[in-house]
C-alpha cells in the first residue's frame, strides 16, 4: 500500500468504472490494512458513495487469522466493532444497505448500534450449516446471523425477481394453485426464506471445489450471491472491509458491480484478488433452487413429471 500526495493507493486494482450509471461496473480495488485506518482515505468512503456493505469481522475466537490477533478484551473488541461500523454506515448513499455476518455472542450488540445509527432491520436472516464444531458442554453451533439493514426503507435496492426459488407447494406438494395466483411471484415461485440451508450452502472445507488453500473460514459464493442480487444493481459500488478469502469481491466483480475490499493480511489481500481475476466456480447455482426439506408428498402430475 503507498500513499502519496495525501491520496491513498489500492495495492491490488482491476482498472474499470467502480459505479456506473449505465449498469456495469468492473473497477476493483483492494487495500492493505487495518480498516479503520484504511476506509476514511478511500475516496468513495469519504463521499458516501457505497451502494451496499457486506462485512464477515473477524469473531474474536482466537482463530488463527494471518497476522490478525482475534483474542481481544471484550470492551476493546466492542469498541473495534462499532468503529468499522460507524464508518461503513457513513460511506452508504441514502439509498444503500449493509449487511453483517455475525455468530451470536456480538449480534445483539450490532443490532442495537445500527439502530441506533438510525438504520432500519429488514431481515434478521440465519445462515445454517450442517458441521458445526464439536462441543460436550452446550448445544452444537450450527448457524451464523446475516443481519440486513437499510439506510433509508423505502428508498432502498430490492430485487426479488433476482432470488426467487422453487415453492414446496411447487415442488413438494404440486398444488395446482401456486401455479395460478395471483401475488405478484410468478407461477410456483417464492422469495426465499429467512433460514437459508441447501446445496452448496454448508462451510467451505475439505475438498469443496469453492476451498482456497490456507483459508478455512470462507463464506459460499451462493450466499453473497443472494446479497448482492437482491440489495445492489448491476453497476452498483459493493465495499467489504473485511476481504479475507476475496468471496464477496470474486462475486460482485462477476456480478457487474464495482468493488472495494479491505483486508489486514497482505497475503490473504493477493489470493484474494487472484480469486477475484479467476472468477466464481458457483455463479447461477441458485437458479430454480428447490430447499424443500421433504420429497414430494403427493405424485407429480404427468405435466410435471417429464
Amino acid at each position: 500500500m503507498a500513499k502519496k500526495s495525501g491520496t491513498l493507493k489500492p495495492t491490488h486494482e482491476m482498472k474499470g468504472s467502480l459505479r456506473s450509471e449505465a449498469g456495469e461496473a468492473k473497477g476493483v480495488r483492494v487495500y492493505v490494512g487495518d480498516c479503520r485506518d484504511m476506509l476514511p482515505e478511500i475516496p468513495q468512503v469519504k463521499r458516501g458513495e457505497v451502494d451496499l456493505v457486506f462485512a464477515d469481522p473477524p469473531f474474536n475466537w482466537s482463530r488463527a487469522y494471518d497476522e490478525w490477533h482475534d483474542k481481544m478484551p471484550r470492551e476493546d473488541y466492542l469498541d473495534f466493532t462499532y468503529a468499522w461500523l460507524d464508518l461503513c454506515v457513513d460511506a452508504l448513499r441514502d439509498h444503500g444497505a449493509i449487511w453483517v455476518n455475525i455468530p451470536d455472542d456480538t449480534c445483539a450488540e450490532i443490532v442495537l448500534h445500527l439502530k441506533e445509527r438510525k438504520l432500519t432491520m429488514i431481515n434478521w436472516c440465519v445462515w445454517h450449516y450442517r458441521f458445526g464444531q464439536n462441543t460436550k458442554t452446550r448445544f452444537i453451533n450450527s448457524k451464523v446471523h446475516a443481519l440486513y439493514f437499510a439506510k433509508n426503507a423505502r428508498n432502498r435496492r430490492w430485487n426479488a425477481e433476482e432470488v426467487l426459488e422453487v415453492s414446496d407447494r411447487a415442488s413438494t406438494y404440486f398444488d395446482p394453485r401456486t401455479m395460478d395466483k395471483r401475488d405478484g411471484m410468478p407461477a410456483g415461485k417464492r422469495l426465499p426464506m429467512d433460514v437459508w440451508y441447501g446445496e452448496y450452502w454448508g462451510r467451505i472445507q475439505g475438498n469443496n471445489k469453492e476451498r482456497r488453500h490456507g483459508h478455512d473460514n470462507q463464506l459460499p459464493e451462493v450466499y453473497l450471491e443472494r446479497v448482492i442480487r437482491a440489495t445492489s444493481n448491476p453497476g452498483d459500488l459493493v465495499l467489504d472491509p473485511f476481504l479475507g478469502s476475496g468471496t464477496t469481491g470474486v462475486v460482485a466483480h462477476a456480478l457487474g458491480r464495482g468493488f472495494i475490499g479491505t483486508e489486514f493480511s497482505g497475503a490473504n489481500a493477493k489470493r484474494a484478488f487472484e480469486r477475484i481475476e479467476n472468477g466464481p466456480i458457483r455463479l447461477g447455482a441458485l437458479k430454480d433452487a428447490v430447499t424443500a426439506i421433504h420429497k414430494p408428498r403427493r405424485k407429480a402430475p404427468a405435466a410435471a413429471a417429464k
